[in-house]
């Protein structure tokens, strides 16, 4: 299983500024090793966040999206106090889902 997520949920006006980074190789199935093999794809596919178990944000990523990546959304309506979990699943089927509360 993949390194935890480090999310950091923050009120700020009427909703969140949200931040994670999370810990993920992303091969693009272009490179190759010492070896001369091309290195298969591995790569974040679907990533969702949800506010109180409700889904708020959903995006689909390919593999041209850097190792490690970070992303950073505003959720309208979030206040201090409330769960902010965010999931991904990868194209090997491994999936990760962290929660934080805003602060």
């Amino acid at each position: 299983m993949a390194d935890p997520m480090r999310i950091r949920a923050q009120a700020q006006g009427g909703g969140a500024v949200v931040r994670v980074l999370m810990s993920h190789e992303m091969e693009t199935g272009q490179r190759k090793d010492a070896a001369g093999k091309t290195i298969p794809a591995w790569h974040i596919s679907d990533v969702t966040a949800s506010l109180n178990g409700k889904q708020v944000f959903a995006a689909e990523w390919g593999p041209a999206v850097a190792k490690n990546p970070f992303l950073q959304f505003t959720i309208k309506g979030a206040k201090a106090g409330d769960k902010v979990s965010v999931s991904w699943k990868d194209n090997r089927g491994e999936t990760r889902t962290d929660e934080a509360t805003v602060s």
